[in-house]
Formats: structure tokens, sequence, C-alpha cells
């Protein structure tokens, strides 16, 4: 008997995880074991693969991958796809990519990471483009989120685009400020059998056009979301609370849900060079920012739990569900997290800067930290195996409570981990300081308040 993987399937591997299963279609990854890697090996439509001289243990694995869908019967003699045969990268692995593809916008956020209104980081020419997207499949990086600046500015953009899906690299999100979210765009996209979700900047009702340094933004970007959902393209929004617009997060809130919008993430403005600059003194502070969470998370459910919400790392809850969670309470409290990553994200979501600097995080890009990591033009699959960047990306639980006593001392360390580097970043030159933000939702006893604030609508069912 003789079988082949499916078509859209094939073995991958890298550094330290050698043996993958992947979707090429879908560009998902499952890593699996030695002995199942074997069975899956014989599946190569050449090699007989269900006969009495295969060892009973991988021929329980063939017949169970048969039952998975995994593999096919197939008449002896037929070949893979030369895409489907095992490759392996000689680098770590990294799930997902989130590129700035300019340093360039149309807009003139008074926030911005990048300094994009004055187009600080510049943008990399096609050229130079071309060369990240064939780094990128060359290191195994099958999904990827288009950013900038506004990423939809770049004259190339559809043509990257073409190179992406001509690599197998998935497109999964467009952040966008909306104003260029055509229909054109739409349909292009569609004509390619892409419908990437589309997350767009919405800072409050009367207040967006103040933030975005635009008039007329938050007409532009009401019209996005409208067009987005005429067309079937999901979509999500973030937004950036401050002095002006905290008290209107739950109109925010319902008007992005009458929108379409999926899902909404909300943070505080960070102290940005540019904030500093142009917040007229509306910056939030934590406690602040703690209260109107607070006050907003019975109204939240009230009003039917109308988008999937998260507010930053204090409250998570899926539409229309009745249940959440506290995002900052990362693992389970016992000492086997000491081998956690200090950011799981970090580790399987890269960041690229507009400059072709690897970041853990976008946010990382306007602190001096920054300076201290590769750039993606001299080499991925170093940055991707002996760099700064990965060491930091794979910095461990007891390494980083090896260098932070006081955390060490703490007895909520095995539950928030440490919290978010970026955000101890904000406040310190310090990787391993502590984040005060998390620190505070523990400390501060928030998670009997959100508790308490969410048993006061739905009981304690």
């Amino acid at each position: 008997m003789f079988y082949k993987l499916k078509a859209g399937l094939a073995l991958r591997g890298w550094q330290k995880l050698p043996y993958a299963l992947c979707d090429l279609n879908k560009g998902t990854t499952v890593f699996i074991g030695k002995r199942e890697f074997e069975a899956l090996s014989f599946c190569d439509g050449a090699s007989p693969a269900g006969t009495l001289f295969t060892p009973p243990e991988l021929l329980a694995i063939i017949k169970k991958a048969e039952e998975n869908g995994v593999i096919e019967e197939c008449h002896g003699g037929e070949s893979l796809d030369p895409i489907q045969e095992y490759r392996f990268f000689d680098a770590r692995y990294i799930r997902m990519a989130h590129w700035s593809m300019t340093g360039k916008c149309n807009y003139r956020c008074r926030h911005c990471f990048m300094s994009a209104p004055d187009a600080k980081y510049g943008e990399l020419k096609s050229d130079q483009c071309v060369d990240i997207i064939n780094q990128l499949a060359d290191c195994g990086i099958m999904q990827i989120s288009l950013t900038g600046g506004e990423c939809l500015v770049r004259d190339d953009f559809m043509e990257l685009v073409d190179l992406m899906r001509k690599k197998n690299i998935h497109i999964k999100v467009i952040y966008s400020n909306g104003a260029l979210v055509s229909e054109a765009l739409l349909d292009a996209l569609k004509e390619r059998g892409l419908e990437p979700e589309f997350n767009m900047s919405y800072d409050g009702v009367g207040w967006h056009d103040w933030l975005r340094g635009i008039d007329g933004a938050e007409a532009a970007v009401e019209r996005a979301f409208k067009l987005c959902r005429e067309k079937g393209f999901p979509t999500a929004a973030e937004l950036c609370i401050h002095q002006g617009n905290k008290h209107l997060l739950r109109e925010s809130v319902n008007r992005l849900a009458e929108w379409g919008c999926g899902h909404l993430k909300t943070n505080p403005v960070s102290g940005t060079e540019l904030w500093d600059k142009h917040g007229d003194g509306k910056s939030i502070t934590m406690e602040e920012l703690y209260d109107v969470y607070l006050d907003y998370i019975p109204r939240f459910f009230d009003d039917g739990s109308p988008l999937s919400l998260q507010l930053g790392g204090f409250f998570m809850a899926q539409k229309g569900d009745k249940k959440y969670r506290i995002p900052s309470v990362k693992y389970n409290g016992t000492d086997k997290m000491n081998r956690q990553c200090i950011c799981g994200h970090a580790r399987h979501v890269m960041y690229i800067a507009a400059d072709g600097k690897l970041l853990p995080c976008m946010a990382l890009s306007s602190m001096p930290i920054q300076e201290r990591f590769p750039n993606i033009l001299d080499g991925l699959a170093k940055g991707l195996s002996d760099s700064y960047y990965m060491r930091f990306i794979d910095t461990r639980l007891e390494e980083y409570l090896s260098h932070n006593p006081e955390c060490a001392a703490c007895d909520n360390k095995y539950t928030c981990g440490g919290g978010c580097r970026a955000s101890a970043l904000e406040h310190s030159t310090d990787i391993y300081a502590k984040d005060l933000a998390c620190c505070g939702i523990f400390t501060g006893g928030y998670g009997e308040k959100i508790k308490a604030a969410v048993e006061s609508v739905i009981g304690t069912e």
C-alpha cells in the first residue's frame, strides 16, 4: 500500500524543533514527535507504507494519520508536490511577523511610536522589501501582519502582497487608519483570494480627529469599517485612552459594534516623544485608567458584550459571552513556570521596524534599547539563531527573577511573570525592571474588584 500527504500539507523543521507538519494553505504549524515524523516520511507516494514490513508502531501512526485526513492512499509511483517535501530551516521557529512596511503616514498622530508624521524611520526600497519577504520564506515564516506608518501609502503595496502569496506567506491582518481602505483595494484583495482582518484605530466619539491630527479622520474610519462589513472583511480596532475620551468608552465600544467591528483592544496613550510634545497634558494615570475600566465592565455586560474586548492587561471577554479573564494572569502560579518565556507573544511573533530592525514588539521602536537589536537586512537567519534579539525573546522567567530580587520575593511571581517588558521600559532603562501597570493589578487587589464588577451584573453563575 502507498500513501502520500494530502495536497497543501508539508513536512518542515527548525533549529531545536526539527519535526513539524505544516498546512501551506493556512500557514499553520503543528509540531510532532520523531516517530510520527518517520511515519509521515513514508507517505511520499513512492515508498510502500502499509505492508507487513512496516513496523507496527509506524503502521498505527499511518492509519491514525489517514483517519485524521492528513494522508491518503494512492497508486505507487505517485510523487509529492516538491513544496511538500521535507525542508529544514536553519533558524529558530517564529510563527508570525508583524511588519512596518513603511515609516511614512498620511496622518499626524499625536502619539506615534515611530514619529511617522515626520517619517523618522523612512521607508525601505522595493528591492529591500523583496529581500525581506524572501528571507521570511527562507526561515519558514508563513504568517504576517502588515502595518506602518500607514502601509497602504506604499506605491508597491499590491506587488509586495503578490510576492507574499507566491511565497506562501499568509496575510492575516492589515493595520490601517482607514483613509485608504477603498472598494478597489478590497476587490483587489478578494481577487487574490485574500480576506485579511483590517485592524483600524478608533479613539473615541468626537476625539478621533484630535488624536490623529487630521480633520475628517473619524468619518473616514467609519466609512472604512462599514465598507469592510459590506465586502465581508473582518475588522478589529485599537483605542487609546486619555483624559479627553475616558468618559466615552461605553459609547465608543457600542459605536464600533454598530460598524461591524469584531474585536477591540484598549490601552492608555503611551508616553512617546511625540505625545510628550503634543498630548496637551491629557495623559491618564494607571489608577485613573483602572477606575475607568472598573466603571465600564458592568456596562459592557449590560450591553450584551457587543464585541470581543480586551482592556489592556486588565480584562478580556468574548463577544456575547459572560465569562472573562485577566490577561495579566500569564502563568498557573507554580514554580514550573520558571522555564516559561517572559513574553510568550514575542517568542512567536516578531516585529520588523520600518528600517528593517528586528524587535520583539513595535513599542520598543521608540525606546533606546532598540539600538541593541539586529537588522533583518543583515540576515534574518542569523538574527533568529545567535543575536541579542534571540536571547531577548528566549529569556526565561527564572533568569528574569534572578535579576530582580523584588519580583523574586513576590507571591505573584509565578502568576504575572514580571508583566510586559515594553511596559516596564516605559519607566526604566533596565529590561528586568518590574512592569508597574501589571504589578498594580495584583498588588491593588484588582482581581477581586473585577470579579465584583462582573458579578454585579451577571451574578455568581
